[in-house]
């Protein structure tokens, strides 16, 4: 599964936010400096993440953006689904539906694997922070890291 531009850059913007608005409002021209985004696809993003709860607009001299939350209490998963990026990895045009993505209406022979990728990958980012991205925390987990701590 690739997570899209969409999704990556709003979780970037956010991070960024989560780092440089603790004691302001942050305008969406830094941000776009900072982390080399266009400023009016950022627009795009932070209308949808305000309309997800996830961010405050402050008006006047010095107006920005501010999280709505904690760094904290904000999820990677709830940046990607604000911005209306499903968190699927198969083809099927709708999670749930009985009808499968082949032309006779199966489900194709690998469905169950992507499926469960896309369970994994949105299981993972629910357990992801802002804050834990900012202070690169807890991020690698696998295999690897379970053989390095016996």
């Amino acid at each position: 599964m690739r997570l899209s531009t969409k999704g990556r850059y709003a979780v970037m913007a956010m991070a960024d936010l989560a780092r440089n608005g603790a004691e302001r409002a942050v305008s969406l021209a830094e941000i776009a400096t900072r982390q080399e985004i266009s400023l009016s696809y950022l627009e795009q993003l932070f209308a949808r993440l305000r309309r997800g709860g996830l961010v405050k607009s402050v008006r006047g001299p010095g107006g920005g953006y501010r999280l709505a939350r904690e760094a904290g209490d904000t999820w990677v998963s709830e940046i990607v689904l604000a911005v209306d990026e499903p968190l699927r990895a198969t083809r099927c045009a709708v999670k749930g539906s009985p009808r499968g993505c082949m032309l006779t209406g199966e489900r194709c022979i690998t469905h169950d694997l992507w499926d469960g990728l896309g369970r994994e990958i949105h299981r993972y980012l629910s357990s992801v922070s802002l804050e834990d991205v900012i202070l690169r925390r807890n991020l690698v987990r696998g295999p690897a890291q379970a053989l390095a701590a016996e």
